[in-house]
This record gives C-alpha cells, sequence and structure tokens, in this order.
C-alpha cells in the first residue's frame, strides 16, 4: 500500500524506468552496458516505492498516550523555550527519519487543532542546530484533553523538496490519523509539558502512531 503523496511520482518513475528499458533494449547492443542500465533503473524504482510505502497498522487511541508521529529515532530529549507557539519552556523530543522509513505524519494527539503554520525556508541537514528555525517546516498544534496544547512541528532536510500538512485549524483530528508528508525528508519535534513521563530514551527506534512518547 502506497501513500497517496506518491502517487504521481511513482508512475512518473514508472514510466521512466519502461521507456529508459525500452530505449537502451532498442539502441545498445551491449549486453552487459544494457543489464547494468536496466538493473540502475529497476533500482530506481524500488527505492520510489520504499519510500512513499503506507504499511496498514493496527492502531489504538488513547487520550492518556502523546504516540510518535513518525518512524524513525529519537535523537533529541531536551528542555528548550518554544517561542513561536508557547513562548514558554517545553520539553523536545525528536524523531528523525532516514530515507528507508515511512515518512507518513501522524498526530500524535487527537483533538481541536487550534495552530496550523507553514514556514518556507532552507534545507540545512535535519541535526544542524538552525535547521529547526531556518528550514523550511511546519507547526502544528492540537488542544488536548489531558496534556493541553501539545505542538507537533516537520522539518525538512537536505533531501527534502516539499512539505505537506493536512491540518486545518478548527478541525478535529483523532490521534494517529494522517497529519501530512515530507517527501525525502527528514525529522518531526514534538513539544511536551514539562515534567511528562517519557516512555522513550535517546537513540529508541520508533514507529509513528504505535510507539508511546509519553503519558500521564
Amino acid at each position: 500500500m502506497f501513500h497517496k503523496e506518491g502517487h504521481k511520482i511513482i508512475l512518473g518513475t514508472l514510466g521512466i524506468v519502461i521507456a529508459f528499458s525500452l530505449a537502451a533494449n532498442y539502441f545498445i547492443e551491449d549486453s552487459i552496458i544494457k543489464g547494468g542500465i536496466v538493473i540502475t533503473l529497476i533500482a530506481l524504482l524500488v527505492l520510489i516505492l520504499q519510500f512513499f510505502r503506507n504499511p496498514k497498522r493496527s492502531f489504538s487511541a488513547s487520550d492518556l498516550q502523546i504516540l510518535s508521529p513518525v518512524d524513525g529515532k529519537v535523537v533529541v530529549i531536551e528542555e528548550v523555550f518554544e517561542k513561536e507557539y508557547y513562548n514558554e519552556k517545553r520539553l523536545q523530543v525528536s524523531v528523525f527519519m532516514s530515507p528507508l522509513n515511512v515518512h507518513v505524519t501522524r498526530y500524535p494527539v487527537g483533538g481541536e487543532v487550534v495552530f496550523s503554520k507553514y514556514h518556507p525556508g532552507k534545507f540545512l541537514v535535519a541535526w544542524h542546530p538552525k535547521s529547526s528555525e531556518e528550514n523550511e517546516r511546519t507547526t502544528v498544534v492540537v488542544r488536548t484533553k489531558n496534556f493541553g496544547d501539545i505542538l507537533h512541528r516537520q522539518i525538512a532536510g537536505a533531501l527534502a523538496k516539499r512539505i505537506v500538512n493536512y491540518a486545518k485549524e478548527g478541525e478535529q483530528v483523532a490521534q494517529a490519523s494522517d497529519s501530512g508528508f515530507i517527501k525525502f525528508g527528514s525529522r518531526v519535534d514534538v513539544f511536551l509539558p514539562l515534567g511528562s513521563k517519557l516512555n522513550v530514551k535517546l537513540n529508541e527506534k520508533v514507529k509513528g502512531g504505535l510507539t508511546v512518547l509519553a503519558s500521564k
């Protein structure tokens, strides 16, 4: 199963693979070179399919848990001053996605979207100290009953060229439902209330919509 954001790219890549394979078969006589071209094209298609995959998962919503919004590895757990929405200190948990991870972004909590904003920006590597403020990014805040306002931020990386954000202010959203997609990139930050009971540690691998980041 593949995410809707990848349908056009997958079809386009499939067309290119077929066209170039036929061209190589027609114009190139050397079987080794011909085979190398075909293998390279197939490998490209497999990588695109891998990137846009959207595996079926069984989600269990809970008002007492904050879930990881994406697949990846926890690379940051620290107390920071969040100045775009809260203007106060929060506990930041950041998950880095490699090109091999599923790149669907899911709502870490359910509730009402009270803030949703897109910021154009640079494409610094995701671990750059200024990437969270200078890179292309989106900020989404969902108001919950038990945790208050929970912010998650999609951040583009060096390879990312488009962030898709589905969140609209005023709408009710379900925990673990699709919040967006980062095409070919790379990190999502979640900002939690200070004193939150963390369920993850640095360098831990997490699954979007399944792994519990924090709980009551």
